[in-house]
């Protein structure tokens, strides 16, 4: 299932138990908009690469809970 799939409720249950660090939680939000992860790299202004680590994060963080 897509983040943007998620209706808000459950995005805010993931923000509060996942303990994201700021980077991860703008990921976050930015990928539930319907952002993808070029659009997201440059919204960031950080490299394509650190946007991929990034969503490796967030995945496992989103996974614990």
């Amino acid at each position: 299932m897509l983040l943007r799939d998620y209706v808000t409720s459950e995005l805010d249950r993931y923000v509060e138990l996942c303990n994201f660090t700021d980077d991860e939680l703008q990921y976050f939000k930015l990928k539930a908009s319907g952002k993808n992860n070029v659009q997201i790299a440059d919204t960031m202004n950080i490299c394509y690469r650190q946007v991929t680590n990034l969503s490796k994060r967030v995945r496992v963080k989103m996974a614990r809970v």
